[in-house]
């Protein structure tokens, strides 16, 4: 039975200062190597904490847009490191980028046994507890992501106390358990049959469908299966030599 959840109303208070720095860098602002505002002025520019601009500028330099020196300040980031970077993106952040509404249908949320498959990927003995969720990422009330995700406890313990009707998976994972590598595995394929009833869509429809492991200090963290319908899903980039 899905769990009704609440849609969220306003991007959280780190984000917006996040998405104004990605917007202006962007717009050339600040040129590669230039000083950017200081975390004192961003905390009396948006009104928020220090820890909510600190997050917000370290979620920035894990995307290579930002370099951070202690007791100098912040730069803009060098072009070529911009364009080498693969980062872990949030779809809430995204989707509320855009001006749209995010809401998550959470369908499963429950401690299960480990299959020696799921084991060997998360590094952890077979038989063990393991966390499992399967959400379900909504645009503007459109179906968008079918997320089906296995956690190690040992790395977030409190994984299944999280509403993630305010907070995604991804963007908890990142705060209680910081990742140091990500592996990603992408193809396009059909949904199964649950995937096609939970997104909508035919069994036939194309989907692009992500794999990814993360872990941390060669432990294993997460690993999640990220459906996205063809017609509803675009993947973009920019690139400025």
């Amino acid at each position: 039975m899905a769990t009704k959840t609440t849609p969220s109303t306003a991007p959280a208070p780190y984000a917006r200062v996040k998405h104004y720095l990605k917007r202006e860098l962007a717009k050339g602002r600040w040129t590669p190597g230039t000083l950017m505002p200081s975390e004192a002025e961003l905390v009396q520019r948006f009104s928020v904490s220090r820890m909510t601009v600190n997050r917000a500028l370290r979620e920035l330099q894990a995307e290579g847009l930002v370099n951070r020196v202690q007791g100098s300040g912040t730069y803009a980031a060098q072009l070529h490191r911009v364009s080498s970077t693969l980062t872990i993106r949030d779809l809430q952040e995204d989707i509320q980028a855009r001006g749209h509404e995010h809401r998550a249908e959470v369908h499963l949320k429950r401690e299960e046994t480990a299959t020696p498959a799921l084991a060997q990927q998360l590094g952890i003995p077979a038989g063990s507890p393991v966390f499992h969720t399967l959400i379900v990422h909504h645009d503007n009330g459109v179906p968008l992501q079918c997320e089906d995700r296995y956690v190690n406890p040992a790395c977030a313990p409190g994984y299944l106390d999280a509403d993630f009707s305010q907070i995604t998976p991804t963007h908890y994972l990142l705060d209680v358990a910081p990742t140091w590598e990500a592996h990603y595995a992408i193809e396009a394929s059909a949904p199964t049959a649950e995937e096609a009833r939970l997104l909508g869509i035919r069994r036939d429809e194309s989907c692009l469908v992500i794999v990814r492991r993360t872990e941390s200090r060669g432990v294993g963290i997460t690993l999640a299966r990220l459906v996205h319908p063809g017609s509803r899903y675009l993947i973009e980039g920019h690139f400025k030599p």
